[in-house]
């Protein structure tokens, strides 16, 4: 079998339980080698063969996984975070698809929510946000017009910005366009749940400028809206004035 798990934003106790137990199956392991913690592999049986995918191509990794597949090897494709955000994962199983290979996804920690945790904050508070928009800034991979920054910005929602902390400025010029202030809170979150995790907060004023001075250009988590900093609403799940299915109302 063919498992693709996700390995977490970087702690390697944050991979889920199924996910550690396909590792310790595994006669095979092909990670993601530029952003899995080496760690993950310390679990792994005596004798389980290693490939690092970050010096592959789609066809050697795939190559692996068929030969190994029919040996009746148990392979994990270990990636980041969760595998089924900007994982790279569709084209991979598509031709497993092609050639008949059975495989599983298995999720993971996503970085967007390790960040949040980082922050100890809350994405969807009431009276300010209901919503999450995950996105990246246009780069090397294009994106939709209809999914431009400023477009999305424009919706004051919250959102977690994949991949663009590396044109922060840009970034920042686009979110300003969207919000239509530049007073919003912003948070980037450098390696989230690593042992070098560093967070810096800021506005759209200000957050380019202490990203410059702190030298961060990749690994980076950027959040953005009043979740972050701002007055919200209690919720009314524990409001004693609201009834629902499982506790009535105060009278």
């Amino acid at each position: 079998m063919i498992s693709f798990v996700g390995a977490g934003p970087g702690d390697v106790d944050l991979i889920t339980v199924k996910g550690r137990r396909l590792l310790e199956e595994a006669d095979v392991v092909i990670y993601a080698g530029s952003l899995v913690s080496k760690e993950h592999l310390t679990f792994c049986k005596k004798g389980c063969v290693f490939y690092n995918s970050a010096s592959m191509t789609l066809e050697e990794i795939i190559e692996v996984m068929e030969r190994e597949a029919l040996k009746g090897k148990n392979i994990v494709r270990l990636h980041t975070g969760d595998p089924s955000i900007y994982g790279a994962i569709k084209e991979q199983m598509d031709l497993l698809e092609q050639k008949g290979l059975e495989y599983e996804m298995v999720p993971g920690v996503s970085s967007f929510t390790a960040s949040c945790a980082a922050i100890k904050s809350e994405f969807t508070l009431p009276g300010v946000s209901q919503t999450v928009i995950i996105t990246r800034l246009e780069g090397r991979t294009p994106v939709p017009s209809s999914e431009s920054l400023e477009l999305l910005a424009s919706h004051k929602t919250s959102m977690a910005i994949f991949l663009s902390v590396g044109s922060m400025e840009k970034a920042v010029d686009k979110l300003k366009q969207g919000y239509g202030r530049s007073d919003v809170p912003v948070a980037v979150v450098y390696k989230a749940t690593w042992e070098d995790q560093k967070i810096i907060r800021g506005t759209l004023d200000d957050i380019a400028q202490k990203v410059k001075d702190n030298g961060i250009k990749n690994f980076a988590m950027i959040l953005v809206g009043d979740f972050i900093d701002g007055d919200y609403e209690r919720s009314k799940l524990y409001d004693s004035t609201f009834a629902h299915g499982f506790r009535g109302a105060a009278q």
